[in-house]
């Protein structure tokens, strides 16, 4: 089994900055990817970052050059420092771990979410 926490969200106002993290556990072997989601209230979830296991990066237009996707080393715990934050980033973002194995194909993994809200 596969659990995926994130931290880091909160209160901030338009202009500053939060990071947010997630930590992967258990069962990681055939990690393949993990990403940043974010859904606000009548919306539907949506990507805000993504980054594979080899590094290639990907990122929702509405925040490039705003946000940074990272990890650790080891590739189980993910970053994202979100700067000059807008009303409209506020939303829960969650964090997502996606597996594959020859096996059983591809799985996903889903954190509680992190509430971030900024003020205007």
């Amino acid at each position: 089994q596969v659990q995926v926490v994130e931290s880091g969200g909160g209160l901030v106002q338009a202009g500053g900055s939060l990071r947010l993290t997630c930590a992967a556990s258990g069962n990681i072997f055939g990690l393949i990817a993990m990403g940043w989601y974010r859904q606000a209230p009548g919306n539907e979830r949506e990507l805000v970052a993504s980054i594979t296991s080899n590094g290639r990066t990907n990122y929702a237009d509405s925040v490039k050059g705003r946000f940074t996707i990272s990890r650790d080393n080891a590739k189980t715990t993910l970053y994202l420092q979100m700067n000059s934050l807008k009303p409209e980033d506020t939303a829960v973002y969650y964090c997502n771990a996606r597996f594959f194995s020859a096996t059983r194909g591809t799985n996903e993994y889903w954190g509680q979410g992190t509430q971030v809200t900024v003020s205007s």
